[in-house]
């Protein structure tokens, strides 16, 4: 009886580690077909972060072009904003400007460490 029991635990054990190779294979195998399937279709998705306009609202002078500071008493000096140059708005970081939501590996900047 000790035979069968020890007979069925390597059969299982042989059987698990079939199953993890043909997994360890077959999922990336899958990614690599989905990541070129992908790559053959148009990428049409708006970008997120500009709504699709290539461009964002700068953050220190909220889209005004101009920079307000309270002096003291009743006194401002408003300047042009040196970030955005009064532009108000800034080149979307995420699509570079083309207001295309880049994919994941688009997204990524491989460098070489040598």
């Amino acid at each position: 009886m000790a035979f069968n029991s020890f007979l069925g635990v390597q059969v299982v054990a042989i059987s698990v580690g079939l199953v993890s190779v043909a997994v360890g294979i077959g999922v990336p195998a899958f990614y690599e077909s989905q990541i070129d399937n992908a790559a053959k279709r148009d990428n049409t998705q708006p970008c997120f972060p500009c709504d699709g306009s290539g461009a964002q609202r700068c953050r220190f002078c909220t889209g005004t072009g101009t920079v307000t500071v309270e002096l003291g008493g009743d006194e401002k000096e408003v300047s042009r904003c040196i970030n955005c140059d009064g532009a108000g708005s800034l080149t979307c970081t995420t699509c570079q400007g083309s207001g295309i939501q880049p994919r994941y590996l688009d997204r990524r900047e491989f460098k070489d460490d040598d």
